[in-house]
């Protein structure tokens, strides 16, 4: 089995990308009330501030930074999930070895984690979650995907509405670097 290491860095700030494992693809975005209310729920017991998020049909990407003296966001996901997950139907297929451990077979057990190291780091990350939904071709344009943190950086002044323009005919490729 691999070892995974993760950076717990107390007060510090990340980017994670959370993908849903179940069959049905637009489960996220179908039920992004639950979500929302998953997040809320554990922000209120364990503060933590969302610096970006996107919520995508089938994955989530966000960038957090936790309270001084706090490096438990490994609890913060694990609330998350569970909590969006009770509120769900049973209707999806369940493995063995998930079946023995009580757990359901709706998200991937792990996620992926980065440690922001600086401002630009920062920047790049918050960027890349906003750009998402027009990486994976969901909008032409940044502002008209609604399950986004985008629109409330434009209402603090950080993007211009028209942020990364209309790529409808660019021919671009988002893809990671």
């Amino acid at each position: 089995m691999t070892a995974y290491r993760r950076n717990f860095v107390p007060g510090g700030c990340f980017f994670f990308t959370s993908i849903w494992r179940s069959g049905s693809y637009r489960l996220l975005t179908d039920h992004v009330e639950l979500l929302r209310a998953a997040f809320r729920e554990t922000h209120q017991r364990h503060p933590f501030t969302i610096d970006a998020i996107v919520v995508l049909p089938d994955h989530l990407h966000t960038v957090w930074t936790l309270p001084e003296g706090d490096a438990d966001f490994a609890m913060r996901w694990q609330l998350i999930k569970s909590t969006f997950s009770r509120r769900l139907a049973r209707n999806e297929r369940i493995s063995q070895s998930r079946s023995a451990r009580g757990e359901r077979g709706i998200w991937q057990r792990r996620y992926w984690e980065h440690t922001i190291r600086d401002e630009v780091d920062f920047a790049r990350h918050v960027d890349y979650v906003h750009i998402n939904p027009v990486k994976h071709r969901l909008v032409d344009r940044v502002r008209d995907w609604a399950p986004s943190s985008f629109h409330r950086h434009v209402e603090l002044g950080n993007y211009p509405a028209d942020w990364a323009g209309d790529q409808s005919d660019d021919g671009r490729d988002y893809g990671e670097r």
